[in-house]
């Protein structure tokens, strides 16, 4: 069976979960600890990072665009699209992987300047789905695209931040609120994340910062 190593708050393999689940691949999931990694992980990683993925052989796979792209070359894929579309596909998923790391530091953030600052650029990925999202449920329509697992942690934590501190980071989007609203009611957020993750999650970011203030002030 494919075996998935993750730690819990990681955005990245939230998306890898996402293709395993919506593939109705079997598979196990181990977690570690980033600050604390064992040594049979730092010598199967070439960069010491999650996730990684081995496969039914024992290859390792890292880099999750490279793990997705491996669940869709291997397994039967959401949907089947031309070469000109999944390339489109890559394209949009990229601008949602690639604002992964921003976001973390955005609520992480100890300063409501800092905050607002990081915010602003996180926030242009927001805009740019806007434009692009029509009035669909999903990015590409009434179905869940390898586009929609891929911003999926995006607006997952957006909507954990925004019950924890009242603060939503999609504001002004309101194409963006109602994407996010039907991924989460599809139930692949609860799917794709430990049953602990809101409780770690909060104790990461909602602790000690800008918007652990704005909580505290609710």
């Amino acid at each position: 069976m494919i075996k998935l190593v993750s730690f819990k708050n990681c955005p990245f393999v939230q998306r890898v979960m996402g293709a395993l689940v919506m593939k109705n691949v079997p598979f196990e999931i181990e977690y570690i600890e980033l600050n604390n990694k064992p040594q049979w992980f730092l010598d199967i990683s070439p960069n010491g990072q999650v996730p990684v993925l081995i496969t039914e052989n024992e290859t390792v796979l890292f880099e999750s665009d490279a793990i997705v792209e491996y669940l869709d070359d291997k397994y039967t894929p959401i949907e089947e699209v031309s070469a000109e579309q999944k390339a489109l596909d890559r394209a949009w998923s990229y601008q949602a992987s690639k604002h992964y790391m921003p976001q973390c530091g955005t609520m992480g953030s100890k300063d409501k300047e800092t905050f607002e600052t990081r915010l602003a650029n996180l926030q242009k990925s927001f805009q740019k789905a806007e434009n692009k999202l029509g009035d669909s449920d999903f990015f590409k329509g009434d179905y869940i695209s390898n586009v929609d697992i891929a911003w999926l942690p995006l607006l997952h934590r957006a909507s954990v931040i925004k019950e924890g501190s009242g603060f939503d980071m999609l504001e002004g989007f309101p194409k963006v609120q109602k994407w996010q609203a039907a991924l989460i009611e599809s139930g692949l957020t609860d799917k794709t994340v430990p049953a602990d993750f809101i409780e770690k999650f909060s104790g990461f970011y909602l602790t000690n910062n800008y918007l652990a203030s704005l909580a505290d002030a609710r």
